[in-house]
């Protein structure tokens, strides 16, 4: 099959779909200049993720770990949400997705206007305290000016709201992905490998209650084999023109 009829293909499922999702991964982040942890290149790569990304470690490294984030914090701030961030959010606009169910922690899918985002992963942009007996919390602009920053209600350091290895994933953010998946006739996977679990049980959650499954991506991925449509391509060349399909037809539907 060739893209513009796969491509054709996906926008007739998103036009007849009742309940469509995405579920993006760091590839679409990736496409604005964000570095991926896992894959060629990736920040894992170059890094023990156990000395940064773990509780224990982030304690015991505290200024070389609040270092690090605060550099990704500064990459972040600078990239633009890419033309596939700004389609979802079209596509939301339109009526056709329901939500965003990111793994990613820069909240660019929230820039590019998309309302509904559910984060699995946490947040590089809330702060909160490191002491479990204390429930200071808050949301941040911009990066830190000193590190590590400091609680002002008990003194204690603060960490970026992210999901830490051996960490549970937001129980309110989880909750919330898996009523979605579960009412789900259309999953759009967008740059994910599907290696990083629960995370990665969203698209079979939403293939198990007999909805259907696109994956876009550069590479073939855990989801390339089981979806009704593999689109090897990135999301910000692939993603308009679904959505310059999608527009098209529900035009033409408008206009019968």
């Amino acid at each position: 099959m060739s893209i513009e009829y796969k491509i054709r293909l996906v926008a007739e499922l998103i036009t007849k779909s009742r309940h469509a999702i995405a579920f993006t991964g760091a590839g679409i982040s990736a496409e604005s200049g964000v570095p991926t942890f896992r894959g060629k290149n990736g920040l894992w790569t170059r890094i023990d993720p156990m000395k940064y990304a773990s509780i224990d470690g982030f304690i015991a490294n505290l200024r070389e770990a609040w270092e690090w984030y605060k550099w990704r914090m500064e990459l972040v701030e600078k990239a633009e949400p890419n033309p596939g961030h700004r389609a979802l959010a079209e596509l939301e606009r339109l009526g056709f997705l329901k939500a965003v169910i990111t793994q990613n922690v820069d909240r660019l899918h929230q820039r590019a206007g998309s309302r509904n985002v559910i984060e699995l992963h946490g947040t590089l942009w809330v702060l909160r305290c490191i002491n479990p007996s204390c429930r200071y919390s808050i949301g941040i602009s911009e990066p830190p000016r000193e590190v590590p920053p400091i609680c002002p209600e008990c003194s204690s350091p603060l960490r970026p709201s992210v999901v830490f290895f051996g960490e549970e994933l937001p129980r309110e953010a989880w909750r919330r992905a898996v009523e979605l998946a579960s009412r789900s006739d259309l999953v759009l996977v967008i740059g994910t490998s599907g290696a990083v679990y629960p995370a990665a049980y969203i698209p079979f959650i939403v293939r198990d209650n007999g909805g259907s499954i696109v994956d876009i991506n550069p590479d073939r991925d855990a989801y390339s084999e089981i979806a009704d449509v593999y689109i090897q391509g990135r999301a910000g060349e692939i993603l308009p023109r679904i959505v310059e399909e999608v527009s098209r037809s529900d035009s033409q539907q408008s206009s019968i």
